[in-house]
């Protein structure tokens, strides 16, 4: 949200379009938009506590537009495993109490499914902090207390004067609290001195945190001197307080889980967690090897993929006739058959050059729902076979098809370009020829499409791809070349291999966006590859 702030109030005192500023996760961008900001007299320093309500309060002045503001973001959240995790220990009573300064509901969904009843929940926002009050002193719990509001409330606190004074109950609720209980402090930045007040006077002289504090952050990130001071203060008094860094909310509350023994709790809450089990994140890659157990799969996230694509009704028979059409032709087109007619992507002037023959009658468009991309439907082989043309056509590699498979190549002419420079160092040498025959070898990816958990992925297999002279059989020895070199693929040569074909393919660390033609009329296919691998949380 800071950056986003940062972002607009930057493009309306430069008076340039958003749009020129669009990728806030692109170091430079950022750095020209501090760079500008650390030029004014105005403005906070950068990572200070005064950024979010300053930048906050100068984008949106008015209450008004701040509360449409959170509204536009909230809706568009669902709780996340750690949201789950955190209800489920909620649930079975391993945790009491939740303080929150978000505005969101996402707990609450998460806890609503495994509630006995939707009563169980006690929650206190600025409308109602009596509730609080209420439910400490009576022990009912689980209790959920939003500090700032709730985003649908009258009142949220953004603004450096809304957030100077926490509200009196709340506040005196917070302290009492944690002078009974330890604190578990996640994705908090301190920047509120309201909070950071309640929670030293909590301290008590070493009376405060019976069971301790605990402070998380995010690895790498800075931690504020008013929260370094907090634990300072609080282990001069004797009370057992540590800074710990962790990767992301999901990862803590999955190493959280491990240490429960589930085998009493309720079936709705264990079930609820399997389902909820994540198997796939765009988590970032260790900065040290061995910090957090991952497995990291062969996958790049495909960010967007088409949605619609051309609909061509005529004469044509079934998919070998399409193909022979296409390649007997030389239509630069993609296209499969389904029973509704030819799914294609290409522009108007090369689909009649491929299917005018068989007198085209409908032209349409046709929408390419997802459950129709799992492997076994045509509506995938034509995602298939465009992504691997946009390949192609984008990148520095050549595509070359066996069968129904697509492998994306090496291209010896291109392999000196910068893109193969992380590939070059992970495999040494990316071409050559097989001893004792007249076997090229080139390195390659096996590709392949698969949609998995609700989104789509590109496989790659790191392989060889073999061309003999005259298309004649491979020998032997070539085969056994193959096999051998493969087989010495171990998981740090492998990792590296990865790293480099991603580069390859996006080119970086940002999103990259591929067309299979580039084309003004017609359909074009557009697919936005991320340039990270999935990776599978640690589950035992």
């Amino acid at each position: 949200m800071i950056w986003d702030f940062k972002r607009t109030f930057y493009c309306s005192e430069q008076r340039i379009p958003k749009s020129h500023v669009e990728n806030l996760n692109d170091e430079r961008v950022r750095l020209r938009i501090q760079s500008y900001l650390d030029g004014r007299d105005d403005c906070p320093r950068l990572n200070s506590p005064e950024e979010y309500s300053f930048y906050f309060e100068r984008v949106y002045p008015s209450a008004g537009d701040r509360q449409h503001y959170i509204d536009r973001l909230i809706r568009k959240g669902a709780p996340s495993y750690g949201h789950v995790v955190l209800a489920s220990l909620l649930r079975v009573g391993r945790s009491k109490v939740v303080w929150t300064t978000n505005f969101d509901r996402v707990l609450e969904d998460a806890l609503h499914p495994i509630l006995e009843s939707s009563g169980d929940l006690v929650i206190a926002d600025l409308n109602r902090p009596d509730l609080g009050t209420e439910a400490l002193r009576k022990h009912s719990y689980p209790l959920y207390i939003k500090l700032h509001g709730d985003f649908q409330s009258k009142e949220l606190k953004n603004t450096a004067e809304e957030l100077q004074s926490q509200d009196a109950t709340h506040r005196r609720n917070l302290v009492q609290a944690c002078g009974g209980w330890g604190l578990a402090v996640v994705g908090f930045s301190g920047r509120d001195a309201s909070i950071m007040d309640a929670l030293e006077e909590a301290i008590e002289g070493g009376q405060g945190y019976p069971d301790g504090l605990y402070w998380f952050s995010k690895r790498g990130a800075p931690v504020f001197e008013r929260v370094q001071r907090l634990i300072e203060c609080a282990r001069a008094a004797g009370v057992e307080s540590h800074l710990i860094e962790s990767e992301t909310f999901d990862e803590l509350m999955g190493d959280l889980l491990l240490l429960e023994d589930k085998k009493d709790w309720p079936e709705k809450v264990v079930k609820g967690l399997d389902n909820h089990r994540p198997r796939m994140s765009n988590a970032p890659v260790p900065s040290h090897e061995g910090t957090w157990p991952v497995l990291r799969f062969n996958a790049l996230r495909v960010e967007s993929w088409p949605s619609t694509c051309g609909l061509v009704k005529c004469g044509i028979g079934g998919q070998k006739e399409v193909n022979e059409a296409v390649e007997g032709t030389g239509a630069e087109v993609v296209a499969v058959r389904r029973k509704v007619g030819v799914l294609v992507f290409g522009s108007n002037a090369e689909v009649n050059k491929a299917f005018g023959k068989f007198k085209i009658e409908l032209r349409d468009l046709y929408t390419i729902q997802d459950h129709y991309l799992k492997d076994s439907y045509r509506e995938h082989d034509l995602l298939y076979r465009a992504v691997a043309q946009a390949i192609e056509r984008e990148r520095p590699v050549a595509v070359h098809r066996k069968g129904s498979n697509r492998f994306v190549v090496v291209d010896p002419a291109a392999q000196n370009a910068p893109e193969y420079r992380p590939l070059r160092k992970a495999a040494r040498y990316l071409s050559g020829q097989v001893p004792g025959t007249k076997v090229e070898w080139v390195h390659a990816i096996h590709i392949r499409l698969d949609y998995k958990n609700e989104r789509l992925w590109l496989l790659m297999n790191p392989t060889l791809w073999l061309d003999s002279p005259n298309n004649a059989p491979l020998p032997d020895r070539a085969k056994e070349f193959r096999r051998e070199k493969l087989a010495k693929l171990y998981n740090s040569q492998f990792n590296d291999l990865i790293d480099g074909w991603a580069f390859l393919l996006c080119g970086g660390r940002d999103p990259i966006k591929v067309q299979s033609f580039g084309i003004a009329d017609g359909v074009d296919a557009s697919f936005k590859l991320g340039p990270v691998t999935a990776y599978s949380h640690r589950t035992a």
